[in-house]
């Protein structure tokens, strides 16, 4: 995993939420940013529904969802605040997302090449300290996600820590299982 300070996200406008979100104001949580475009199949059909399965699994005190509208091909029919607002109810994307700033006539927004993306779907996670831990473009498993997601917040919070392994075997238990004790 990655380990150097997050870049702060800029953005032009936020939907989904009642004002700005900063990350230095996540901290003490766990971030997972989903950059993704609306015409992207793969953010579409896997990177988006994962995000909200994310969303409903952790508890808010635990880790926050962000959404980042990166938008670097096909702009005229999907750099539109209201075309993103519709995108997102349509999908019921009910996280905050951030709309990536568009810098003038360049054709990657502000955020992502401060993170330097490879493109979309994109996955960041930030810990609890604000540093980015992993970036990954294309498709995650859920199970690894869910896995890297438990490690950062059991690091922020070890009444979390969940063991994992062999370490934990007692008694009558070997790799083959625990057999009820006669």
């Amino acid at each position: 995993m990655l380990m150097r300070p997050a870049p702060e996200l800029d953005v032009s406008a936020w939907l989904n939420t009642d004002g700005p979100i900063s990350l230095a104001s996540l901290r003490g949580r766990v971030v997972l940013i989903e950059a993704f475009q609306m015409l992207c199949p793969g953010c579409v059909s896997h990177s988006l529904p994962q995000a909200k399965r994310v969303a409903a699994y952790f508890r808010p005190s635990d880790l926050i969802v962000l959404g980042l509208h990166t938008v670097f091909e096909h702009k005229d029919v999907q750099g539109t605040e209201a075309a993103l607002r519709a995108f997102l109810h349509e999908y019921r994307i009910d996280f905050p997302v951030g709309i990536d700033r568009q810098m003038g006539e360049a054709r990657i927004p502000s955020t992502m090449s401060e993170y330097q993306m490879e493109g979309t779907p994109t996955t960041i996670l930030i810990d609890a300290e604000g540093l980015l831990r992993k970036q990954f473009f294309g498709r995650e498993e859920d199970l690894v996600l869910g896995a890297q997601i438990s490690e950062l917040i059991a690091e922020n919070d070890p009444a979390n820590r969940v063991t994992v392994g062999t370490s934990s075997i007692s008694g009558n238990c070997d790799e083959n299982g625990c057999p009820v004790p006669k």
